[in-house]
């Protein structure tokens, strides 16, 4: 088994530490991170509010999550388990999101395109860390050293607001977009994808289907 490579980076990320990084490679974090979903991206955008902070105070890492959170009567914050939202959500965003907000790293869950990709993340110098399956919520919580300040709390809620937390050792992400635009789960379904008649072959047709079913298994999302 190929051992994998881990990268610790310390934030803000410059663009060289960014273009080092190789599909499938681990990644944890030390510094600034801030969460924001889509009820902060149309606020932010569409309704023309610009970003709750400054990007200083915000960081450069945008974690598109939910997070566990709780304020006490006395202002206090923490954050327990942060689990990823799916990202394909935010596509319609990312180029003014960039340019508003000058991240340079999205983390999320799903990935997006090598389309989108090229389009969007590499024109401003970005990438995308993809979490490593479900459940993993509470440990890259143990990441999380600080909540720094939280935003528009009251106009879209705890689980929409904007989190910004300063992390140690935060991780374990998956290097799924390079510098270049290319998609490591784009690449690695299009492995199975060539061969996916090989795996089926001889088998019968399923017995019960839902209405509309294929047969087909090169139709098969993987």
């Amino acid at each position: 088994m190929t051992d994998l490579k881990t990268v610790e980076i310390d934030l803000p990320a410059s663009s060289d530490q960014l273009r080092r990084l190789e599909l499938g490679n681990i990644v944890y974090l030390n510094g600034r991170v801030f969460t924001a979903r889509e009820g902060v991206y149309k606020r932010a955008i569409e309704d023309g509010f610009g970003m709750p902070g400054s990007r200083e105070g915000l960081g450069s890492v945008n974690f598109h999550c939910s997070p566990a959170g709780t304020v006490a009567p006395d202002g206090t914050s923490r954050l327990g388990a942060v689990s990823a939202t799916a990202s394909f959500r935010f596509v319609k965003w990312f180029d003014a999101w960039f340019k508003l907000s000058g991240c340079n790293i999205i983390i999320g869950k799903g990935g997006m395109t090598s389309d989108d990709y090229r389009r969007l993340f590499v024109p401003n110098s970005a990438i995308y860390l993809t979490t490593v399956g479900y459940g993993t919520g509470a440990l890259l919580g143990r990441g999380i050293r600080e909540v720094v300040d939280i935003h528009w709390v009251e106009e879209l809620g705890m689980a929409q607001a904007v989190w910004v937390f300063d992390v140690k050792r935060f991780g374990p992400f998956i290097v799924e977009s390079d510098f270049d635009g290319n998609s490591l789960f784009e690449r690695e379904n299009a492995k199975i994808t060539n061969r996916i008649k090989e795996l089926y072959q001889g088998t019968r047709p399923a017995t019960l289907r839902r209405y509309g079913e294929t047969n087909d298994k090169s139709e098969e999302v993987i």
